[in-house]
């Protein structure tokens, strides 16, 4: 599901200083990784890019074409990043990019040592993991649809790059890499889930949760119910599931209702009071304020744009 877009606008270069149109590049060289932000300003095909270490690479404006591993390439838009490894060459077609609607987007540089540290640390400290066996980044998910937590600690890294001037600059942007790292890692997990969880349910109690939340979206599901579907406390239940995905049980409910939500406004002539109880909602004030919420306009406006 598509996410709040960026709030935090990252400045661009004056014209006179552009040394050339494709792939502008401003560096911001940190403890453990470097930041750059890219600005394209004509249109371009087949620009490769590559990088020693492994980088996240997050679309703020504008749209790319990415080529990746061999594979076609897909689109690439701002609310998206992707996770591409050391010495991956990617390459990168832009077929809107003009003088008056240029594309921008970041690459995250993360040192090899940082990322071991923190996935060390992580293993030693929550080693109880569920859904996978230990913390770590699956490069299976390289494509991501950022979530809002995952949106905000990338804001606020650009922040800590262009912006902060203190001397523990470093110690901030490291400590912020660290959640960074957490963030990714819970944001695949969410992806995992949505792709495998049928076929994982009969191993896996989060899967089976997951599947179980899908299947009664309609109905009033309660944290008790969902901790008695994982054979867990629901104290645990909470804390695996919060730490693991990134987000509440509840929380997780109320974006798979919005989906579908969203899904019965782009296929149907449903009316709003319908669609707020088809997708499990039982009011219609509360499903309207959640849908805007989320969405940035009414669910009336949402079917009325026909935007999918």
């Amino acid at each position: 599901m598509t996410q709040n877009p960026f709030q935090y606008t990252v400045p661009w270069r004056r014209p006179n200083d552009l040394k050339t149109l494709v792939e502008n590049r401003t560096t911001y060289t940190l403890d453990n990784c470097e930041l750059n932000i890219f600005e394209t300003h004509q249109a371009a095909e087949k620009v490769n890019l590559v990088f020693g270490d492994l980088v996240l690479t997050t679309m703020l404006k504008g749209k790319k074409v990415m080529h990746l591993f061999g594979n076609p390439g897909f689109d690439y838009l701002p609310g998206e990043s992707v996770i591409v490894p050391p010495n991956e060459v990617m390459k990168i077609d832009f077929p809107e990019a003009e003088l008056d609607n240029p594309t921008q987007c970041i690459a995250l540089s993360i040192s090899k040592e940082m990322i071991e540290n923190t996935f060390n640390l992580l293993n030693e400290r929550f080693s109880s993991k569920v859904l996978t066996q230990e913390w770590g980044l699956d490069l299976s998910y390289f494509h991501l649809i950022n979530t809002q937590d995952l949106s905000e600690i990338i804001n606020r890294f650009i922040r800590i790059g262009v912006k902060e001037r203190s001397k523990e600059k470093d110690l901030i942007a490291s400590l912020a890499l660290k959640e960074l790292l957490i963030r990714l890692t819970q944001t695949q997990a969410r992806e995992m889930l949505e792709k495998t969880y049928k076929e994982l349910a009969s191993g896996n109690r989060l899967a089976h949760v997951v599947g179980y939340i899908k299947t009664h979206i309609r109905e009033n599901l309660q944290l008790e119910e969902l901790a008695s579907q994982a054979c867990m406390s629901k104290a645990h239940f909470l804390r695996t599931f919060k730490q693991e995905l990134g987000l509440t049980p509840m929380e997780f409910v109320l974006i798979e209702r919005l989906k579908l939500a969203r899904y019965f406004l782009s296929v149907g002539n449903y009316q709003i009071q319908e669609v707020c109880h088809m997708a499990g909602f039982n009011n219609i004030a509360y499903f309207i304020r959640v849908f805007k919420r989320e969405f940035h306009m009414t669910p009336k406006s949402f079917q009325r744009t026909g935007k999918k």
